[in-house]
This record gives C-alpha cells, sequence and structure tokens, in this order.
C-alpha cells in the first residue's frame, strides 16, 4: 500500500515550533532544522537567516540517503544519529521517527552530550505530532477522501484563477 499524502495543519506546525524553539533554548544551539527525507525544509528556528535553508535541506538529505547506502553496506539498517564537527560549529542530525531530519547546528556554548540528551527528549515529542498527522492521512485515505483538502478544485477554476 501506498504512503498516504501527509497534510500538515497550522496547529501542528505550531507544535512543531514550539518543540523546536523549546530545543533550541534547551541545547544552547544556534539554529534547528526539520527537513523531510525528500530534502524539503518543513521548518526553521534560531538564526535561519545566516543559511540558503534549500540548500541546507537538501544537502542533508542527500546525507541522510548517503549514510543510509554506507549502513547497507555494513549490515546496518540505517545510521539514526550523524554528527560532524567544524572548527566552530558543529551539525547533528538525527532521523525522527523514520520520517524526518533533525538538524542542530551548536557551538562551543553547548557540548555534544547536551546535544543529544536534549535532541533524545524532543524527537520524542516530534514523533508523536508526526504520527498525528499520519493517523489523520491514512484516516482520510480509508474514507475516499485522499485527495483532501483540494479534491474540490477543478481544472476551470484554475484556468479562471489565471485568466
Amino acid at each position: 500500500m501506498a504512503t498516504p499524502q501527509m497534510i500538515m495543519y497550522e496547529d501542528e506546525f505550531k507544535q512543531l515550533n514550539a518543540i523546536l524553539e523549546k530545543l533550541l533554548r534547551e541545547a544552547n544551539a544556534k539554529v534547528i532544522f526539520l527537513v523531510d527525507k525528500n530534502g524539503q525544509l518543513i521548518s526553521g528556528v534560531g538564526e535561519t537567516e545566516r543559511f540558503d535553508t534549500t540548500s541546507l535541506a537538501s544537502l542533508t538529505a542527500g546525507n541522510i540517503a548517503a549514510t543510509g547506502g554506507l549502513a547497507k553496506l555494513i549490515g546496518e539498517k540505517e545510521f539514526s544519529i550523524l554528527f560532524h564537527e567544524g572548527e566552530k560549529d558543529n551539525l547533528h542530525i538525527s532521523i525522527v521517527g523514520g520520517r524526518v531530519i533533525l538538524v542542530v547546528l551548536f557551538d562551543s556554548r553547548s557540548s555534544l552530550g547536551l546535544v543529544r540528551l536534549r535532541v533524545k527528549k524532543a524527537s520524542e515529542e516530534l514523533a508523536v505530532v508526526f504520527d498525528r498527522i499520519a493517523q489523520r492521512a491514512e484516516e482520510r485515505e480509508k474514507a475516499g477522501d485522499g485527495d483532501f483538502p483540494f479534491a474540490e478544485i477543478t481544472d476551470d477554476d484554475i484556468d479562471n484563477l489565471f485568466s
């Protein structure tokens, strides 16, 4: 069975952002991004204006895909956590609920141990929100309402909008 199309509503987006903001504070991070596995940015908090978020999201997804290939070569399912250490900044990348990628950028004001601890708790909270989104998508699919909320829009409606 194909995975149902997931649609996120404003209240869920606000819940996700609240979790990310809390993680930003508690981990003393500089910026946090939430990216889907296709490389699309879902949300970002902190010093996001410093970054080309489109490139960061797609490169992060590519990084996860590449390390997934490495994992399979050595007999692992996946590497759920990646860590990149730089001279000034560090990246902690983790897969949340098998669905999305959580990227935490931090510097010497924080530590890897603190980030890992806070990410673990935030990941559990994020997974609950994404489980709810997925459950609602499955319910819509079973009810035959899989194209919701755009099912009632016709080609004529689109033509009228742009004419």
